[in-house]
């Protein structure tokens, strides 16, 4: 029996697995590289398939964006009970596949990722690397099947960005790549409202805060080129956190270009630390984004912590 399963997500990248599946699928096969293959067909079932997958191989590749390996890493975290995964291999052919450019060498802010033939010939070599996650979920709450925790890979924010990544499902199925990511947040511009939330940094005293984006990353960037965090390192044990105040329309414009590019840090309404525990509270409820996905559409308490290398990647 073949020791690796690919899942791959045939809308994946609004189209773009679906138009290179089957050169992909070739160019394992002509790798040498024996794998079961799994189709996923509705949200959350590479999530599924990844979990199950994990009792049975000892590596899992997923073929698509950071959606697609947002459900498989939380489905190989659930296998593992946060101790350490079997391999992670990821063959990049999403919107923004910021998690592969965080995988060494890792991709210089405005280059391109690794192509799938890279990715292809990684997975051949095997060679592998232990990568922090982070980890999300609501404390008071007791962890029963719909309270379980939430991981992230690349980072997960509130506010304008969480509000954008809920537009961006409501995008135009022509529009793809950074001009989808702009279409969702020219939307978010004309109907955001800034929220006032709690937010406690490890053991320091709490701080209440207008707050336009409080990004938490692991990664450098997400949100398909955003360099939120551009200082950050995946496998530091610590995540970094950028908490820009609450500003208006026009200097959210001002800073898109600069994130785009990394060059946002020393902006004076932004706020840069680094933690392993933050706490965020708010008394309205609010949207939570994770790597391009939307785990908590409505929460008004949540933890953050990272898990020291527990993702074994594929590198």
């Amino acid at each position: 029996m073949p020791s690796i399963l690919v899942i791959y997500n045939p809308i994946a990248g609004r189209g773009r697995v679906k138009k290179h599946w089957e050169e992909v699928r070739q160019g394992l096969i002509e790798a040498g590289i024996e794998f079961d293959l799994a189709k996923t067909s509705a949200p959350l079932d590479a999530l599924v398939i990844a979990e199950k997958a994990a009792a049975k191989y000892n590596t899992v590749v997923a073929v698509g964006g950071d959606g697609t390996v947002h459900e498989v890493v939380n489905g190989l975290l659930r296998a593992s009970k946060e101790h350490e995964t079997i391999a992670l291999g990821v063959i990049p052919l999403g919107n923004g596949d910021d998690f592969a450019k965080m995988i060494p060498p890792q991709t210089a802010i405005g280059g391109k990722v690794f192509n799938w033939q890279e990715a292809i010939n990684k997975i051949s070599k095997a060679q592998t690397k232990l990568f922090d996650v982070g980890r999300m979920s609501d404390t008071r709450l007791d962890f029963e099947s719909d309270n379980l925790p939430h991981y992230f890979m690349n980072g997960m924010d509130i506010g304008f960005g969480a509000q954008a990544a809920l537009n961006f499902t409501k995008v135009p199925k022509f529009l793809s790549g950074m001009m989808a990511y702009l279409a969702a947040i020219m939307k978010t511009l004309i109907d955001y409202h800034i929220p006032e939330v709690t937010i406690q940094i490890d053991d320091e005293a709490p701080f209440k805060q207008s707050t336009t984006m409080t990004a938490i990353t692991n990664g450098r960037c997400f949100g398909s080129g955003f360099w939120v965090c551009p200082q950050a390192e995946i496998d530091d044990g610590m995540l970094d956190v950028m908490v820009a105040d609450g500003i208006g329309r026009m200097r959210i414009m001002g800073l898109i270009p600069k994130i785009t590019k990394g060059t946002h840090l020393n902006e004076s309404v932004l706020s840069n630390y680094q933690a392993r525990r933050i706490v965020i509270d708010s008394e309205k409820p609010m949207v939570v984004e994770a790597d391009g996905e939307i785990p908590y559409p409505q929460i008004q308490h949540l933890e953050i912590q990272i898990l020291d290398k527990k993702l074994r990647v594929i590198v």
